[in-house]
């Protein structure tokens, strides 16, 4: 086999492993789970309210640099909130409301946070 013909056949792989990794880039992203009743805009109030950016770096929002609570970032790509519990709308909304009950040793206080309240926070955290 002629060096050239060996040369198109490696440049005609490369070609069709790069076309098979761009189309695996353009694949649709998972939908990011819909909180019922949640409203993202309302959350964003209700986490600057309670001041959450004090503990947490929030999407969207300043970090103050306490840093006492983890990152909120890419919250919807999360397995597990708070370590015990499946990353559910219903489970961050029962987490939101009452720490404590879930996780005893939790450094999150509870906050007195509303079902309505917890449902738009969890709207906005994972819509960011």
């Amino acid at each position: 086999m002629r060096r050239s013909d060996l040369l198109s056949r490696r440049i005609g792989r490369l070609i069709v492993l790069l076309l098979a990794f761009a189309a695996a880039a353009c694949s649709e992203r998972p939908q990011r789970p819909r909180v019922a009743g949640g409203e993202p805009d309302r959350g964003r109030a209700a986490i600057e309210r309670y001041g959450c950016a004090a503990c947490h770096t929030i999407p969207g929002l300043p970090s103050y640099g306490a840093n006492v609570g983890p990152p909120l970032l890419h919250l919807a790509e999360r397995g597990y909130l708070a370590g015990v519990l499946p990353n559910t709308p219903e489970h961050l909304v029962q987490w939101l409301r009452d720490p404590p009950s879930i996780a005893p040793r939790t450094a999150m206080p509870n906050l007195g946070v509303s079902q309505a309240e917890a449902a738009d926070i969890a709207a906005y955290l994972y819509a960011h």
